[in-house]
């Protein structure tokens, strides 16, 4: 984890201190990235202890499409917990529906996007937009009048619940040298109906079909690099592994591009006690036998998105210095 550490340091000597929503300055550089070759190990910090169980089950929540704090709890993770319940802004949002939601956040996106088509039925293919957007998928749900009144429907609404993540799985076994084979969580639409607004937005893999390898670049537009960046490259590492699995491809290249790279100010202690320590050798990510190898079997099984379990993921020789906490901005 050489890599985070020099994006730790380069924060420290050369950010700018920012002020931002939570209260809690911090010190902030624009643009930044790190690199890591998953076949020489999984990207885990091991100058304090990755807390895996939580990340894991964070992630797991997200391939569930779940929007409750008690779901992530039930997953062995607690991070929604102060957002879901403490956020004083979300508490009186009109769309937070009872203790613990969250609204719609990441998974909710990523594996039931809502899409919608509006028709002008006054254009002569309507007929044939409708007869498409209906065979692959879209409903009716509403008829739109005109503009002058006079009750006569000019409009057609159609929706359908996208699963991105499983159209992404679907195209790198159908056509893997697409490279349009991503997802994204930034939906206008919906960013006031959640307790918080995504952070990693956009997931692209990429396959080398003659190696038979499979990477992922992930755009984070704002990242906690204290608290939010170890658990993030834990969770995109951990997909990419799992998505390699159930399609028959060797992880390998997993790049992370941020926006807004910071630290707070109450984690500068923590992060320059991680700066004064040896970090230790990489760990492997184990996936448990129970989840498809398409590479051995070469039955095609996307349900283990879903089916997957947090005790199916383990990571084997980790070792990590004693273990270091600083409170989130909420």
């Amino acid at each position: 984890m050489q890599q985070y550490l020099a994006l730790v340091r380069d924060i420290l000597e050369n950010g700018s201190w920012q002020d931002n929503r939570t209260g809690i300055r911090t010190k902030s550089i624009p643009g930044a990235m790190m690199k890591f070759d998953l076949q020489q190990g999984f990207p885990a910090v091991t100058t304090k202890k990755l807390a895996f169980k939580s990340a894991i089950g964070e992630l797991i929540g997200f391939l569930r499409a779940t929007r409750s704090a008690a779901d992530f709890r039930a997953l062995g993770c607690r991070v929604w917990d102060q957002n879901a319940n403490e956020n004083r802004q979300w508490l009186v949002n009109p769309y937070r529906l009872q203790e613990d939601d969250i609204g719609p956040v990441y998974g909710v996106q990523w594996r039931q996007w809502p899409a919608y088509k509006l028709i002008d039925l006054s254009q002569p293919q309507s007929a044939a937009q409708i007869d498409d957007a209906m065979a692959r998928g879209y409903q009716r749900i509403g008829l739109l009048e005109d503009a002058n009144g006079q009750g006569k429907a000019a409009r057609v609404l159609l929706y359908k619940a996208i699963d991105q993540l499983r159209q992404c799985l679907d195209t790198i076994m159908n056509d893997p040298q697409n490279r349009r084979i991503l997802f994204h969580g930034w939906n206008w639409a919906q960013l006031e109906e959640m307790a918080l607004p995504p952070c990693h937005l956009l997931y692209q893999f990429l396959v080398n079909t003659s190696k038979r390898e499979i990477s992922l670049c992930l755009y984070v537009r704002s990242n906690d690099i204290g608290l939010g960046a170890p658990f993030n490259l834990a969770e995109g590492a951990a997909l990419l592994h799992l998505v390699g699995r159930l399609t028959g491809y060797a992880p390998r290249w997993f790049t992370y591009f941020i926006g807004d790279a910071h630290i707070y100010e109450n984690h500068v202690e923590m992060l320059e006690q991680q700066l004064q320590r040896e970090p230790y050798p990489a760990p492997k990510l184990v996936l448990s036998d129970r989840i498809p190898d398409y590479a051995a079997t070469g039955s095609y099984e996307p349900e283990w998105l879903e089916k997957a379990e947090p005790g199916d993921f383990s990571l084997e020789g980790y070792q990590h210095h004693a273990p270091l906490t600083a409170p989130m901005a909420v």
